[in-house]
């Protein structure tokens, strides 16, 4: 990032928050002339689809660099955006309506990693059981489907069970052993990955806990590593005792996401969540406990941003940050398939507002960059990309995070 000033690289951010915001326009051919799955990372659709239209056998990049501060940016495809990508004398740009002059010339797409290219002992393809988040994380998927469907209780945003019936088969995504993914994880901490999170869909809550140690024993025994770095993301148990079993199994931090904080709100867009999770109120004991068994900032609830006023979900972050709960804005992208298909997420102003504000809460709680890292899924939101700026915090050549000092 050197040669930039601090204000260039923020105006990058609040570019890349519009662009994630409003979605990139394209036609599904355009990176034929990509070497896309070979040289360029594409992206796999294992848990929640984040496009606007389905596209079941096509496959686009899983997302491209900023030209200035490399900030990592996923694609979602969104005929009707204001932000148009073209093809055009061999390389890629993009432009926002109206204008000539590309808001992004000469787009740099990511680099696919190795394990991509391998398959598990039982011939299963890498790339469907963990997906690279950029900056060293991976996600791991172990079920992509949640069982809160046949009971007409999924949370109105998601659209997991949709992004199954659309790709599962097309992409080969289905549920993964303990054994495929202490494989994979293996092959991905040897080529440089170093965190991890373990989700997928609803489960029931004895089934959740077994596979949740079965998993951590399988990634030990693979690496060889008894801290490996790795986050359980899990539902409010109704024994919160449970806790303690994820922290024994090598997890090293735990999170469980309210995903709404207005009380009435959360009952009506998670039903699912109130009405089989012991109510909003065991949520809260759930966070609390788990504090009491992981500690201070290793306890992540996840909030769909957007969803309700801003100023709701910022108290919902800010309470919990003063607790030590890494409450995290994850930017609502109304995507195929759920319940909220074609309703609007809040305008990018609205979302970068609330970035800035949730950065300026961690900062003024003590959270560190090292903590919002290993809690969170991944490194390469909005609000991680100004946290680091804010705290001047950057990459070195080895690929490690160091600060060159802080901010304000």
């Amino acid at each position: 990032m050197s040669g930039y000033s601090e204000k260039e690289l923020y105006e990058e951010i609040r570019l890349k928050n519009s662009i994630l915001v409003e979605g990139l326009s394209f036609e599904p051919g355009i990176f034929k002339n990509l070497d896309l799955g070979h040289t360029y990372v594409e992206g796999v659709n294992a848990l929640f689809a984040q496009d606007k239209e389905a596209h079941r056998g096509i496959e686009f990049p899983s997302c491209f660099l900023t030209p200035k501060g490399n900030y990592q940016v996923r694609i979602r495809w969104f005929r009707d955006s204001r932000y148009t990508l073209e093809y055009e004398d061999g390389q890629y740009n993009i432009y926002e309506r109206g204008s000539k002059v590309p808001v992004v010339e000469n787009v740099r797409f990511k680099s696919r990693s190795a394990y991509y290219d391998q398959k598990t002992s039982d011939g299963t393809s890498m790339r469907t059981i963990a997906q690279d988040n950029g900056y060293g994380v991976i996600f791991i998927v172990y079920s992509n489907e949640c069982s809160l469907k046949d009971k007409g209780l999924d949370c109105l945003f998601c659209n997991i069970n949709a992004t199954r019936a659309i790709y599962a088969e097309a992409q080969g995504i289905s549920w993964r052993s303990p054994k495929q993914i202490g494989e994979t994880v293996a092959a991905a901490y040897k080529e440089g990955f170093h965190k991890l999170t373990v989700s997928g869909g609803f489960v029931p809550e004895r089934r959740e806990v077994d596979y949740y140690i079965d998993v951590a024993e399988a990634i030990a025994d693979a690496t060889g590593l008894a801290d490996f770095n790795g986050t359980a993301c899990v539902g409010a148990p109704t024994d919160l005792s449970v806790f303690e079993k994820y922290k024994e199994a090598g997890f090293r931090t735990i999170a469980t996401n309210m995903e709404v904080w207005n009380e009435k709100l959360f009952e009506y867009i998670c039903p699912g969540k109130s009405q089989l999770c012991g109510g909003r109120q065991n949520w809260l004991d759930a966070l609390r406990e788990e504090l009491n068994v992981f500690g201070r900032f290793k306890v992540r609830s996840t909030f769909v941003s957007g969803l309700e006023t801003r100023e709701s979900l910022l108290s919902g972050i800010s309470y919990l940050v003063n607790q030590g709960v890494v409450a995290f804005p994850s930017q609502w992208y109304v995507n195929v398939g759920s319940a909220f298909e074609g309703h609007r997420t809040p305008e990018d102003a609205w979302h970068f507002d609330v970035a800035e504000r949730t950065v300026d809460i961690y900062r003024s709680n003590g959270l560190t960059w090292e903590e919002l890292r290993d809690a969170t899924a991944e490194s390469d939101s909005a609000v991680h990309d100004l946290f680091r700026l804010k705290e001047g915090i950057t990459l070195d050549e080895k690929g490690n995070w160091k600060k060159s000092g802080t901010k304000k």
